[in-house]
């Protein structure tokens, strides 16, 4: 094993902190959301703002979690995650308001495939094909999901609106998957840092538009509303603040200790558990189309990965015997013909000497 690959017990426990978290912050938003649908901008602030103070006290309390030095430069640098973040994040939120819990991983089916093309283009190298074969049965999991079906009752079908808004928080994801690592290096390669500067980043480039919104007099009216539960939102508030913090962290981790292949696994291995989460929680509708969907999904990705992982090993001895042997062919062959022309003459000479028997 390399030393700068992560041991598996490490890879197993960021993978599982990452999907834990995920999950709840999934259900604890839906609820939220649910309760208070006109304050999107708002309730997300709320948790960007949240993870900063968690992040300052942290410093206070564990000696490696160190906040950086804020300066124009690392901003400017950092400029590009924080923009592809923060909009990710806004459309993330509105999809999630718009559609069923179990259909959130689908509306969002697309993040692999996008995160091949993304990476490819950001590389400069082209997929191989059975690359390609995975990121199309996850696009054809993705139209299953979406596609329309007399089985689904009005109230429960997507908008094109909520899927547009599932499609553009794919592209954005897929956009910070790959620059995450290519920003760490500005942050000293530290996660914490990163994460620090996204969340403070982000509310800072958010908070301009809550108010353009019109959120701040929209929750004065709702407070003054006795058919509001304010609790859902200010508990949901603190709850997905805190672990939106930790989902931040564990996203991070989850990129930087395994790989984006890795980290888009855990992900779609999370939306199975989503999915019979959202049917038991919010009763959400589970049709044979979307069960299929889900499952194409899931295949393709795990397809997917298992495609990188032999991709990545390095040739067995015996390939590397085998392509010596292959490399030394034509040589042999030439060496054979050159001794057969020997044993020819030599043949010839013993029958001129015999007479010609």
């Amino acid at each position: 094993m390399s030393p700068a690959q992560p041991p598996p017990v490490k890879i197993v426990a960021v993978v599982a902190f990452y999907m834990s978290a995920a999950l709840v912050m999934v259900f604890v938003n839906k609820a939220v959301l649910n309760s208070s649908p006109d304050l999107p901008l708002l309730f997300l602030l709320n948790q960007l703002l949240m993870a900063v103070v968690l992040l300052h006290i942290s410093a206070l309390c564990i000696q490696k979690v160190e906040i950086p030095k804020l300066d124009l430069d690392s901003a400017r640098k950092l400029t590009p995650v924080i923009l592809v973040n923060i909009i990710g994040l806004v459309f993330n939120t509105l999809c999630l308001r718009d559609v069923e819990a179990s259909f959130f991983q689908i509306a969002r089916g697309l993040v692999l495939p996008l995160t091949i093309a993304v990476s490819s283009a950001h590389l400069s190298t082209k997929p191989s094909i059975r690359v390609l074969l995975a990121s199309g049965i996850v696009t054809i999991g993705f139209f299953l999901g979406v596609a329309p079906s007399s089985a689904i009752p009005v109230s429960a079908k997507p908008s094109l609106l909520s899927l547009f808004y599932g499609f553009l928080s794919s592209l954005f994801i897929a956009f910070h998957t790959v620059l995450i690592k290519s920003s760490l290096p500005y942050c000293n390669n530290s996660t914490i840092q990163l994460a620090y500067w996204t969340n403070l980043g982000s509310a800072i480039f958010l908070a301009p538009f809550v108010v353009l919104h019109g959120e701040p007099s929209r929750i004065m009216e709702l407070i003054n509303t006795p058919s509001w539960n304010g609790s859902v939102f200010f508990w949901g508030s603190l709850v997905t603040g805190l672990f939106g913090f930790l989902l931040c962290l564990a996203g991070l981790l989850s990129i930087k200790v395994t790989s984006p292949i890795t980290h888009m696994f855990s992900s779609a291995a999370r939306s199975v558990i989503q999915t019979l989460l959202g049917v038991w929680i919010f009763r959400d509708l589970l049709t044979v189309n979307r069960a299929a969907s889900i499952l194409t999904i899931l295949g393709g990705t795990m397809y997917y990965t298992w495609v990188k992982h032999v991709e990545s090993q390095p040739p067995s001895p015996r390939e590397l015997d085998l392509e010596a042997l292959q490399g030394k062919g034509e040589t042999d062959r030439l060496a054979t013909v050159l001794e057969e022309d020997s044993d020819t003459d030599e043949e010839t000479e013993k029958r001129s000497h015999d007479g010609g028997r």
